[in-house]
């Protein structure tokens, strides 16, 4: 009897909420339509799709006719269409409510396109925990896919992955498959025969064995190199199925319900924290990825037992690597707490939606995709969060809040403040900072700046400055022409990044104070780096007075001056909100006493970081100083300034700042040099305001300052939004 084997190919196709509509479409017709019509060809080729949420609500509106092509697969049997979590959040990270919600609407959606209930279901990055059975089996899923990694974290051997096994969490039953990685590291990035011989080597006379690869769509043709390969010249995809149908008399293609409608399970395992092994090193701190990778690859390359311990950080390590993520996530869970306390009706709904698509995953991590460090995709998620808070909020009469409370989970008080018109929130041990300034009526979390912090990939980009890596706006492909995967492509879209490298060491927050040398501020001032004299950029301050639009903190600090040693300073700084929804006003102010016996001269200033989508030289985003504009995204100052404007025409957005006593001001935008699956690139994160006075202090004579950041929203968003939208 000859060898056989079956194979099940899962390909999951995502867009993330916020993505810009011309990359959709991109990818879409690099990609997602390509396979659709290679699929039309070749009928007798069986395999499952996935399509998320906001990639499925886009066809919809913009490609209704490919829809129609994927309905027409699934109804002749040829495709399966898998479920998951709507919006694609990392399920274990978002409520248990939502949980359930985004997977029974997921499945709601696969069931309107094909007729079928999904028995499958995608999940997000691959990121387990052993819970997780019970949230998929309660929702109706009767089988996922996960990583060979978490396979081998269990113990089981690599021959292991040539079938599903059973798992189960308080009774509830679910099916695990694992993507094994000689497929998934083969298709399509080795020849088709290199494929054929690795299926060859583990089919059994039996036939009992079933290679499952589940990955990402986007590599057949949207990855860097890969739509000439897979679809052009190269034709992969078409060759591939062209052998796997010469060679149906071995090779079986099947779905995975498909392939359990014949067969059983191999038996029960259980899965801990995993994700795929790349996940793990990204989440790690940056100064022990690369040591792991080192490891980690030996491990594998050497075929030692104890590669498969080596896993790396669980997922939520993100959430403290990143203080933004961690930011982000916390205001997940009020507002999806606060949304789920509304009144039944389409209010709650609305909102409940909102929630549910401010946790699309993307931005709440970062590895290999710009995740994170997208500023698109992070102010498209606060804008949902923001949305289901304002509407929970009407709900309960907007009323005006002032409560301490720990936000951000890390054991220490923080305090929000609230009314109509805006949210913001203020960390008490880092700076006294505001690290939320969120308009309502607009929509726009003006606080989203990214803090620029070290990455282990910043060396690889050194070897790319230096000529050891590939050029700027290189490719690299294989012997015989095949691109490289993603993961081994190095290079950057533009020479001199290094340059522009800066590593900022404190948190990107509104109204920091610092101390500087009383020289004016260089225009390279780096948009907040540069000498620190004082302690209060990120010193602990103390609640002095907390009342509905107002708090008053206050710290006991030093600064330093001299070789004489420190100098103590106490600074008071108030945060007072205006109650106008659309015209919202945010004051700060500040009180600076020495308590040195003689005259300190130091010049005195506070950082207002803000973020208007202004990258890439948008002209709707902009400066305004004595009636001139410039880029947000540009370089700028002034002195003796009594007022200074930014907005951004787009949003409807625009925010005056008026200063007294007149301030020297200096602006730069705040860029990331972060890796992305095209490359290194330069990512405007926000622009840093520094505003400063050079002054004398005097024992027994503070100085004050005060700045009145005066906000106009041109449109009520809630207004112009129906309930049920």
């Amino acid at each position: 009897m000859s060898r056989r084997i079956s194979l099940a190919l899962t390909l999951h196709n995502h867009q993330p909420v916020g993505n810009f509509g011309w990359v959709i479409a991109d990818v879409c017709d690099h990609a997602y339509q390509p396979m659709v019509a290679a699929l039309e060809a070749h009928p007798t080729i069986r395999l499952a799709l996935h399509y998320t949420g906001p990639l499925l609500e886009w066809m919809a509106a913009e490609r209704p006719g490919l829809l129609e092509r994927i309905r027409a697969l699934a109804a002749r049997g040829q495709v399966e269409l898998l479920g998951g979590a709507l919006y694609e959040p990392i399920l274990v990270a978002i409520p248990a409510a939502d949980r359930d919600d985004q997977l029974r609407r997921m499945a709601g959606r696969v069931t309107e396109l094909s007729g079928t209930r999904p028995r499958g279901a995608w999940l997000a990055e691959r990121v387990w925990e052993p819970s997780l059975p019970t949230a998929l089996a309660d929702a109706g899923y009767e089988w996922t896919i996960l990583d060979d990694n978490h396979f081998r974290a269990a113990a089981l051997p690599d021959s292991a992955l040539w079938t599903p096994w059973r798992t189960e969490e308080q009774g509830r039953r679910l099916t695990v498959f694992g993507t094994e990685q000689g497929l998934r590291y083969r298709i399509p990035f080795r020849p088709v025969e290199d494929v054929l011989d690795h299926l060859r080597r583990h089919a059994t006379e039996a036939g009992d064995r079933l290679g499952t690869m589940g990955d990402d769509g986007e590599k057949f043709g949207a990855w860097p190199g890969t739509f000439e390969h897979c679809w052009g010249a190269g034709r992969w995809v078409q060759r591939f199925f062209e052998a796997l149908e010469a060679n149906a008399d071995w090779i079986e293609t099947t779905t995975p319900s498909g392939w359990l409608e014949r067969h059983e399970p191999g038996g029960l395992a259980y899965l801990p924290d995993a994700s795929y092994a790349e996940m793990g090193e990204w989440a790690l701190p940056a100064t022990e990825s690369d040591a792991f990778a080192r490891h980690l690859h030996e491990a594998l390359d050497s075929g030692r037992p104890d590669a498969r311990w080596l896993r790396g950080a669980s997922w939520r390590n993100f959430l403290v690597r990143y203080r933004e993520a961690n930011d982000l996530h916390k205001q997940m869970y009020r507002a999806s707490a606060a949304a789920r306390a509304m009144p039944d009706g389409p209010d709650r709904e609305a909102a409940l939606d909102h929630v549910q698509r401010g946790q699309s995953n993307d931005c709440y991590w970062h590895g290999l995709f710009g995740g994170l460090y997208l500023p698109d995709l992070r102010v498209a998620a606060l804008r949902h969060l923001i949305a289901a808070e304002d509407a929970a909020s009407a709900a309960a009469g907007h009323d005006q809040i002032a409560r301490v409370e720990d936000l951000d989970a890390d054991g220490l008080d923080d305090v929000l403040l609230a009314d109509a018109g805006q949210v913001v929130t203020i960390d008490l041990a880092d700076g006294g900072g505001i690290g939320a300034w969120d308009l309502r009526a607009a929509r726009h979390p003006v606080a989203a700046v990214l803090r620029r912090r070290p990455e282990a990939y910043h060396a690889r980009l050194r070897e790319v400055e230096a000529g050891r890596g590939a050029v700027a706006g290189g490719e690299v492909r294989r012997d015989g022409g095949i691109p490289a995967s993603i993961h081994e492509l190095v290079t950057a879209k533009e020479e001199g990044l290094l340059e522009r490298l800066v590593v900022d060491d404190h948190e990107r927050r509104l109204g920091l104070v610092r101390f500087l040398a009383p020289s004016p501020v260089p225009a390279s001032q780096r948009a907040g780096t540069g000498p620190e004299l004082g302690d209060f950029v990120d010193g602990a301050f103390q609640l002095v007075r907390l009342e509905p639009g107002l708090a008053i903190l206050a710290r006991e600090g030093q600064v330093v001056v001299s070789p004489a040693g420190p100098v103590a300073v106490r600074v008071e700084k108030s945060i007072r909100l205006g109650d106008d929804r659309r015209s919202p006003l945010l004051e700060i102010g500040l009180h600076v006493e020495s308590r040195a016996a003689t005259p300190m001269a130091i010049r005195i200033g506070v950082e207002l970081p803000t973020m208007l989508l202004g990258g890439g030289g948008n002209p709707a985003a902009w400066w305004e100083l004595d009636g001139r504009r410039s880029p947000h995204d540009g370089v700028g100052g002034g002195g003796a300034i009594v007022q200074i404007a930014q907005g951004n025409d787009e949003l409807g957005i625009s925010i005056r700042a008026r200063v007294e006593p007149p301030a020297d001001a200096r602006w730069e935008p705040i860029e990331t040099i972060s890796n992305s699956e095209g490359g290194f690139e330069r990512v405007y994160q926000g622009s840093g305001l520094l505003l400063s006075w050079p002054v004398t202090l005097e024992p027994g004579r503070p100085f004050t300052a005060t700045i009145r950041n005066e906000a106009s929203c041109r449109e009520d968003a809630a207004v112009a939004e129906p309930p049920s939208a």
